[in-house]
């Protein structure tokens, strides 16, 4: 008996022990307000290199309550990578905010309020004509105009204004003049249904500041939790203007096919491009597994959020995006150079896949540039955008696709639903609340509340639409989307005849 009494302690004792030492083994990291996270992050990837027992159950590093001015990005390299097993959780224990700098301020000098129509857009000399503007702003130095074309905009600095009585000829900088004038999508619109295109002149304040607050590169097996991203600033237009080809994607070199229009793929294609992609405050690369729950992003210069290449099975679930400068959510490959931008390609669809965007609100994007959107996903497969809330954009809401092309490119199973989109083209048209383009088999778009497109005030045509299946959109059902939604109606189903479509594919499904 004393002997069975003796066993029954031993294995008590060990079982004790072992349980003490698993409620123990999950290593934790507290960074006070005034310290530093890079030092934190650091301590983890000590841990981890060393074989450290604090790794086996998972690293979360406990931001304290405060401020913390991110003067450098905080880097996650492959060596900060958990596993499934033991990831790394970097969560706010309070109110917790890694900010840089407030983005720079612009003065809007004329008109005044909102945007005057231009009066001619000419290629000869490179020059925008627009009426006479009064004598003080004709004297202001560092002048940029901001220029509206169908579904981008530019912002060109001022070179030059030259009087010719009420009317007045503007010539610009470069790169972004030659951009502007070679390439022949977007351009102004002179003459349109609606009108000619519009521009305002301003000022911007000359300074440069931090545009990225986290980069992530090669990390897998990260969740941030409960922080705030906010403040960065957007220097790019300070020095090179801002020209893009559509969704906020700058030209860095582009040009209208004059002899011999076409190419193999696409017989009708006239202009040739090359995009880099804008600058993002989080930035995603190389990794898996890296997600972000319950955080804010807000007040940011340019895009919000990123997962440019190489990313599969990340989630962005229950965060909010406010006063996004350029896009929130950015995902996938958009073919940027050295590619240019309009071959169909078939490897880059691949690098991006199962993304989870869900249950988020994303409120008042495109804020710096129109042209953005809320969520931009572009070679893509397998990814998901549900039960997101978006409203209050100045072009497009939910954007899936890239290419414009009919071609296999390896997009596909992707699904846009349940996902509540109003708001949407306050300023640009060509524009959709939801909006996809290319042939993406297998995908769908259903059970969405899409209200109807914003009267923008300088909308040059009517092509706007709550689904714009546009530039060969092929491969997708769509079922049960709905519009007109009010507290006491759940809305009526999107007509086949209201939704949008440009050179749509044969393999389109309506169901509704």
């Amino acid at each position: 008996m004393r002997i069975r009494l003796f066993y029954h302690h031993l294995i008590t004792l060990l079982l004790c022990g072992l349980f003490c030492s698993l409620t123990a083994i999950a290593g934790e990291i507290i960074v006070h307000e005034g310290e530093s996270i890079h030092d934190a992050l650091r301590q983890a990837r000590e841990w981890r290199r060393t074989g450290d027992t604090r790794c086996l159950g998972g690293i979360t590093i406990r931001i304290e309550t405060g401020r913390y001015y991110m003067s450098e990005p905080l880097f996650l390299r492959p060596e900060d990578s958990g596993t499934a097993e033991s990831p790394t959780t970097i969560v706010g224990d309070g109110d917790v905010t890694l900010f840089g700098d407030t983005r720079q301020k612009h003065t809007q000098v004329w008109p005044k309020e909102g945007m005057e129509r231009m009066t001619d857009f000419r290629i000869d000399d490179c020059a925008i004509i627009i009426p006479t503007p009064p004598a003080d702003v004709l004297a202001t130095e560092r002048l940029e105009m901001v220029v509206h074309q169908r579904w981008a905009i530019a912002i060109l600095r001022v070179k030059g204004m030259k009087v010719q009585g009420d009317q007045t000829a503007v010539s610009f900088m470069e790169p972004e003049s030659r951009l502007e004038f070679d390439h022949p999508w977007p351009q102004p619109v002179i003459g349109g249904e609606q009108g000619n295109s519009s521009f305002l002149l301003r000022t911007t304040e000359q300074r440069d500041g931090i545009e990225q607050l986290v980069i992530i590169d090669g990390a897998s097996h990260v969740t941030f939790q409960g922080i705030t991203f906010e403040h960065t600033c957007w220097n790019r237009p300070l020095h090179k203007g801002h020209v893009t080809l559509q969704g906020g994607f700058p030209l860095i070199d582009a040009y209208k096919l004059k002899e011999n229009e076409g190419l193999p793929w696409d017989s009708g294609l006239e202009n040739q491009a090359w995009v880099e992609r804008p600058m993002s405050a989080v930035s995603v690369r190389n990794a898996c597994h890296v997600n972000f729950d319950h955080c804010c992003f807000q007040h940011l210069g340019a895009t919000a959020l990123d997962y440019i290449d190489q990313v599969s099975d990340c989630t962005v679930s229950s965060c909010y995006f406010d006063d996004i400068g350029g896009t929130a959510i950015m995902g996938g490959s958009f073919a940027e150079s050295p590619r240019e931008v309009h071959r169909p390609y078939a490897d880059l669809a691949e690098r991006c896949e199962r993304l989870f965007i869900s249950d988020n609100t994303i409120h008042n994007v495109s804020s710096e540039d129109h042209g953005a959107v809320a969520v931009a996903l572009g070679y893509v497969r397998d990814c998901t955008v549900s039960n997101n809330t978006v409203y209050q954009m100045n072009y497009s809401g939910i954007c899936v696709g890239w290419g414009w092309t009919s071609h296999d490119t390896g997009m596909r199973n992707n699904r846009i639903t349940r996902n509540h989109v109003s708001d949407y083209a306050r300023l640009l048209y060509d524009a959709g609340g939801i909006y996809t383009l290319s042939n993406q088999p297998g995908s769908e778009i259903s059970g969405n509340i899409i209200e109807r497109p914003s009267p923008s005030p300088y909308a040059t045509n009517k092509r706007a639409f709550c689904i714009y299946l546009d530039a060969r959109t092929d491969g997708f059902t769509l079922r049960n989307n709905r519009t007109d939604e009010s507290k006491d109606k759940p809305g009526r189903l999107i007509k086949r005849d209201e939704i949008g479509d440009n050179q749509p594919g044969i393999h389109l499904i309506f169901e509704q």
